[in-house]
């Protein structure tokens, strides 16, 4: 029996004991591919042997040391490198230990920037719907995943959200998605307004919609618009990248496609690759200023932050990433995904819609593609697609209560940025036979009760 309090409780769990590229061995001796990254992580697979190396080079120097007291080479060399790289104005980067820290930081940073400036009133946020930025509180509060946030509800900061960029379920059929990605913004700039822009101290959205809804890409001009808003209303643009940045969707920064740049940046996930647990804000030279000729220092602060080990796996991560030419195979592997994806479930009467960019792909499962009609979610569909993909040596990422926390079920798709053409097939012929299983199995009890 195991002494971990595990997520779920009632579930027994295999043990894995290795890991090579894009494969995971379980203690019985069976292997899964890893289609999701865990949660969109492991971007360079598993066991790498630069970022293994470079993880026993730094320990051998200094595994660890506490940042009030000290700064460390590798920890400087990761954050010219992340700015040599950032969007331009970024200037910093403060190293945390993975994405929700990331978020908190950066909610706190953004926060300490306008009391620092002489506007102390302006302390509320605005998020979207169906956002995931994280399982802390300050995190939670900003994210719109309602089954994540309903039971600590009490617990969270008071934030106003507003809707997602989910083009497949509000789209209308006369709308063109640029007019909208109009509107959406349009009702940013009219909830600002009612709220106070001088009240508002940020907006915060996830550049390509991750977890919670399943790879939502923005509609085109739908960022600029947004930037152009907050530019407006003199409040900071928050880009969540902690899922889909870092090459996920063939840019190094997914907001380089948007050609937009954002105030602060929160990444993590790819940054490390799972070697290590690490995340940053990257943080625009006014924000740093303002702090810097205000009161010195920032507020705030975790154990472990910019520790050596998980720097040196980062940027070892990064280099292999630049060196390997890894964000164009993202591009190129994406389209290939996406054209399999397409071939084998484009068509079938339960896959409502297949999107997402790059690496970071999601099918969303309707009972009806006429209507998009979502599955009762008593069915627990997604739970099915895992444990059918999993007996098949599958690992994907569903999830449910894609439309509003409750109704809708999608799967999402992250491969390794090194995994081969062949895996990339066989991600797809295993998924879809997963699909189909979880459907039978869905479809038998009313079958049996029918006939009865």
């Amino acid at each position: 029996m195991s002494r971990i309090l595990h997520r779920q409780l009632r579930a027994k769990l295999p043990l894995a004991v290795a890991g090579h590229g894009a494969w995971i061995e379980d203690a019985a001796g069976k292997r899964y591919l890893d289609a999701s990254g865990g949660a969109a992580v492991s971007c360079l697979g598993h066991g790498h042997p630069d970022v293994t190396q470079a993880m026993h080079e730094q320990i051998d120097k200094i595994a660890y040391a506490h940042t009030s007291f000290f700064s460390t080479q590798v920890a400087e060399e990761l954050a010219d490198h992340l700015i040599a790289h950032a969007p331009e104005g970024v200037s910093h980067a403060y190293l945390v230990s993975g994405g929700s820290e990331a978020i908190e930081a950066a909610l706190k940073l953004a926060r300490q920037y306008f009391v620092e400036i002489g506007q102390p009133q302006r302390g509320h946020f605005i998020a979207r719907r169906q956002s995931y930025h994280g399982n802390t509180l300050g995190a939670l509060a900003i994210g719109g995943n309602e089954w994540r946030r309903r039971q600590f509800a009490p617990l969270l900061i008071d934030v106003t959200h507003v809707a997602p960029c989910y083009e497949y379920r509000d789209r209308r059929p006369e709308e063109s998605a640029e007019a909208y990605g109009a509107r959406l913004a349009q009702e940013l700039d009219d909830t600002i307004a009612g709220i106070g822009a001088d009240r508002i101290i940020g907006f915060c959205a996830e550049t390509v919609g991750g977890a919670t809804a399943g790879a939502l890409p923005p509609v085109p001009g739908y960022f600029r618009r947004i930037r152009d808003i907050c530019d407006k209303h003199g409040i900071l643009l928050i880009a969540d990248e902690v899922m889909c940045g870092m090459g996920r969707t063939g840019s190094l920064h997914a907001v380089e496609q948007e050609a937009v740049v954002p105030d602060l940046m929160a990444i993590a996930k790819g940054l490390g690759g799972g070697y290590q647990p690490i995340g940053a804000v990257l943080v625009q030279k006014r924000i740093v200023d303002a702090i810097a000729s205000g009161s010195g220092f920032f507020q705030h602060g975790h154990t472990y932050i910019g520790h050596p080990v998980a720097c040196a796996a980062a940027l070892a991560v990064q280099k292999v990433i630049q060196r390997d030419g890894l964000l164009a195979r993202v591009r190129d592997l994406g389209s290939r995904l996406r054209a399999r994806l397409d071939a084998a479930l484009g068509a079938h009467p339960n896959v409502g819609d297949i999107r997402g960019r790059g690496l970071l792909m999601a099918l969303e499962l309707v009972e009806d593609r006429g209507t998009r009609r979502p599955f009762d979610p008593a069915l627990r569909l997604h739970a099915r697609i895992k444990a059918e993909a999993m007996a098949r040596g599958l690992m994907v990422y569903p999830m449910g209560g894609t439309i509003d926390g409750r109704n809708g079920d999608h799967v999402l798709i992250a491969p390794p940025f090194i995994a081969t053409t062949s895996e990339v097939d066989m991600i797809v012929d295993r998924l879809a036979a997963a699909v189909d299983a979880a459907l039978a199995s869905v479809r038998q009890p009313r079958a049996t009760e029918h006939a009865r």
